[in-house]
C-alpha cells in the first residue's frame, strides 16, 4: 500500500505554487493583454497557494499602488483562459491548474502596523525610560 510522506506532500505544493508564481508574473511581464490594467509591471502576485489536488492555484495580487483593484481582478478573469494556458506551457504538470485571483491585503495590514507604530501614543511609550530592577 504506498504511503505518502505528508511533509514531501507539502514541499510539493509550495514548490508547484512557486512555479506557476512565477510562470503567472512572467507572463504577465511580457504584456501581451489588451488590458491597461494588465500592462507590464502593473501587478504583483506575492503568492500562490495551492490546493492538496494541484487543481486549484489561488493567487493573491495586488495592483500597483493598491490602485483599480476590482478593475484588475475583472481584466484578471476576462484573461483566465489565456494566462491559465500560458502557465501551463511554462509548469510541467499532468493538468493546467485552474485559477482564483484573490486581492493581497497584507500590503495594507503592514500599512495599518507602520500607521499605528508611528502613532504619537505608541512614540510616546517607546520614547518612556523602562525600569528594569531585578
Amino acid at each position: 500500500m504506498p504511503h505518502s510522506d505528508p511533509k514531501s506532500a507539502s514541499q510539493r505544493l509550495l514548490r508547484v505554487a512557486e512555479m506557476i508564481r512565477h510562470a503567472a508574473a512572467d507572463v504577465l511581464a511580457r504584456g501581451r493583454f489588451d488590458e491597461p490594467t494588465l500592462a507590464a509591471g502593473a501587478l504583483t502576485i506575492r503568492e500562490v497557494k495551492m490546493s492538496p489536488d494541484l487543481r486549484l492555484a489561488t493567487l493573491y495580487i495586488m495592483p500597483l499602488g493598491g490602485k483599480a483593484r476590482q478593475e484588475t481582478l475583472a481584466a484578471l478573469e476576462r484573461n483566465k483562459k489565456m494566462l491559465r494556458a500560458e502557465i501551463a506551457r511554462r509548469v510541467n504538470l499532468k493538468f493546467a491548474a485552474d485559477l482564483r485571483f484573490v486581492l493581497d491585503d497584507s500590503y495594507d495590514a503592514a500599512a495599518r502596523i507602520e500607521e499605528i507604530l508611528h502613532s504619537p501614543r505608541v512614540a510616546r511609550d517607546l520614547k518612556s525610560p523602562q525600569s528594569h530592577d531585578g
